[in-house]
């Protein structure tokens, strides 16, 4: 439990190099702040809404009693004492680079690895870790470096950041649909077309809220695909989302009733989920466009020979 006063504005004064002290002035009524602007001002990783949070779990007393809102007045000579969780310190482990520069890192995610944590308390290495050491001057979170986010379990390209303007220019490119993804997935069964466009609403499912489904009314989600290879149990087929919505690929897939091999939510376990993300086109922050490419693994093309 840490235990602050926010900070009291001195009214002193100095009168012949002699600090004189100011005649007790009343305390005006508009220095009580919210509780949850107290907060995000004396301890630096806490934002209004991680603080909301915690006063909503019963981590936060204030003189010695439990807070029961965010919206709550303090005055500075409240004392606050906030319950932290404690802090992601996984050991980083070494990822393969595919290019690196001082701006930016391209590494090649391997399948079962993280790009980040939830939360703030972990014990295996994120890719997130992995980029932290190299972080110029980013807000030291759980996601530090982290510019998009590919599933645990799949696999390829995926680029981070060294300092924030470069995270925020390649930020921008995924959310303005500048920055060009390639996939390719092992799904079961045939396609019925060769090609096609998947253009289909996805939203999460009300009923498991760590899903998503096909649904009218829910967002936009454009997929492309291409079959490359097949045989009498399986298709090779190259994925260009249009969109970026969580479990896109995935979802659409399983909708077409031609799951993804090994996807324990929209079909069924395997020994890895066969996605991998083959390919990124990206402008770098220092304005070069580059393709960054991941091979395909071995075990696609033997599946699907």
């Amino acid at each position: 439990m840490t235990s602050k006063k926010f900070s009291k504005p001195d009214h002193s004064r100095v009168i012949n190099g002699d600090i004189v002290p100011p005649e007790a002035p009343e305390m005006p009524k508009s220095i009580k702040k919210r509780l949850d602007v107290a907060i995000s001002e004396q301890f630096e990783a806490v934002n209004r809404s991680r603080a909301q949070k915690l006063v909503k779990s019963g981590k936060v007393h204030v003189n010695g009693v439990a807070a029961d809102r965010a919206s709550l007045l303090v005055s500075p000579d409240d004392t606050l004492d906030v319950e932290l969780p404690k802090v992601h310190e996984a050991e980083p482990r070494e990822l393969p680079v595919i290019y690196e520069d001082d701006d930016v890192v391209v590494v090649n995610k391997p399948a079962g690895v993280l790009s980040h944590t939830k939360g703030d308390s972990c014990d295996e290495s994120t890719v997130a870790d992995y980029l932290r050491p190299l972080n110029q001057d980013q807000p030291e979170t759980n996601r530090t470096g982290i510019v998009h986010r590919l599933d645990r379990d799949t696999s390829g390209v995926m680029i981070g950041a060294k300092n924030e303007k470069a995270r925020a220019k390649l930020q921008a490119q995924f959310s303005q649909r500048k920055a060009k993804k390639t996939y390719y997935a092992v799904v079961e069964g045939h396609l019925k077309n060769d090609q096609a466009i998947i253009d289909l609403p996805i939203r999460r499912n009300a009923k498991r809220p760590t899903a998503f489904l096909v649904e009218a009314g829910g967002r936009e989600a454009v997929t492309k695909y291409q079959v490359k290879e097949f045989n009498n149990k399986y298709t090779l087929v190259e994925l260009k989302p249009q969109t970026g919505r969580t479990h896109q690929l995935r979802v659409h897939l399983a909708h077409l009733g031609r799951p993804i091999v090994g996807d324990r939510v929209y079909g069924h376990e395997a020994d890895r989920l066969y996605l991998h993300a083959a390919e990124l086109e990206i402008t770098l922050p220092n304005g070069e466009r580059k393709v960054f490419k991941s091979p395909l693994p071995k075990e696609f093309k033997e599946l699907a020979r």
